[in-house]
């Protein structure tokens, strides 16, 4: 009875704006996977792409109603232009003026992923904006709540009906909703990947920089995603404010002690600050840490066991490349931004 009550209420509602519910069919769109990289691992048959639910994905991205007082939306901390991440200080910040107890992390080629967050708390990709929405830091919403503001809502009653024709709005939905603008976050159209694709070649120090990246940083981000998904510790001191272990928070496992997610080095030159805590600004701070700061644990990661000992040149010539990362159609695709009334 709740459920036909709940579509006699759409349709009275797209009858007032005009809209016919008749024939209505949201519109599939075909995930493209870049030229050369590996299949993606979210499985899209059970959350299919189509322009409706992307757009109302989009929407709530950018919509503060997620938030328990409507004052901070997933864009907040996640800013386009910065690869889908913050620059304007270390931790993220949330409602109430209150300080999470990391740094965002960025949004970009999540069909490949297979665990969210720094810890991985999250291995779903529907189940990741949860996390951010119900965190009492950061939205500090109840997810029963959004759902029912969304309900009361006459916009998201257009945008879901026309995402899920004769459904109600859900949790669920809006979850995959979600999903489904993250995953278009693709960014693979950077100047490495039109050397890759034989369309520009590197400059010498950037192809020197390659080299370098290839001889100490490719066992970890692994191209062409640039991440290898998993979880190392990188020789960071521990913050003695946050003492934060990382994973080992998650798995209470000892061998996963100050292990954190290996972020993609996509974007890198507009993604500062570096690191789960922000502790680092520039790609000169990140790079003199790899070359002369590893603090060593039982839990360092082997490949940082042994001292990199770059050059002054080298260093110069790791930045040039890692600046050839920068996807300035991602970072500035209208599709991606805020969406127009």
């Amino acid at each position: 009875m709740k459920h036909r009550l709940t579509l006699l209420l759409l349709c009275f509602v797209f009858l007032s704006l005009g809209i016919s519910l008749e024939g209505v069919k949201p519109k599939p769109i075909p995930f493209q996977t870049p030229l050369g990289w590996p299949k993606p691992t979210y499985n899209s048959n059970k959350n299919p792409l189509t322009e409706e639910a992307v757009q109302l994905g989009r929407t709530m991205f950018y919509d503060p109603i997620l938030s328990k007082d409507s004052t901070i939306s997933c864009a907040s901390c996640h800013l386009q232009a910065t690869g889908f991440t913050h620059v304007d200080h270390e931790l993220s910040h949330g409602i109430e003026g209150k300080i999470g107890t990391r740094n965002s992390m960025t949004l970009m080629n999540l069909a490949w992923a297979t665990s969210f967050m720094w810890d991985g708390a999250i291995n779903h990709l529907d189940m990741q904006a949860l996390a951010p929405i119900t965190h009492p830091d950061e939205m500090d919403e109840n997810f029963a709540n959004v759902v029912a503001k969304l309900n009361r809502n006459n916009r998201y009653k257009v945008l879901f009906a026309k995402a899920y024709p004769n459904e109600p709005i859900s949790g669920q939905h809006t979850l995959k909703a979600i999903s489904q603008f993250l995953l278009t976050l693709v960014s693979s159209q950077s100047k490495y990947d039109s050397v890759q694709n034989k369309q520009a070649k590197f400059t010498e120090m950037e192809s020197k920089g390659y080299q370098v990246f290839k001889k100490h940083c490719a066992s970890c981000h692994i191209e062409p995603l640039f991440t290898n998904g998993n979880f190392e510790n990188n020789g960071l001191l521990p913050d003695t404010t946050l003492n934060d272990w990382g994973r080992y928070k998650v798995t209470r496992n000892p061998a996963d002690s100050l292990k954190f997610k290996v972020p993609t080095l996509r974007n890198i030159q507009f993604t500062y600050p570096y690191m789960h805590d922000g502790r680092f600004k520039t790609l000169t701070e990140v790079i003199k840490h790899y070359n002369s700061g590893i603090s060593n644990s039982h839990t360092l990661a082997k490949q940082l066991q042994k001292p990199i000992n770059l050059t002054n040149n080298n260093r110069v010539e790791l930045v040039a490349f890692l600046k050839t990362l920068t996807d300035t159609s991602f970072l500035f695709n209208k599709k991606f931004g805020y969406p127009k009334e």
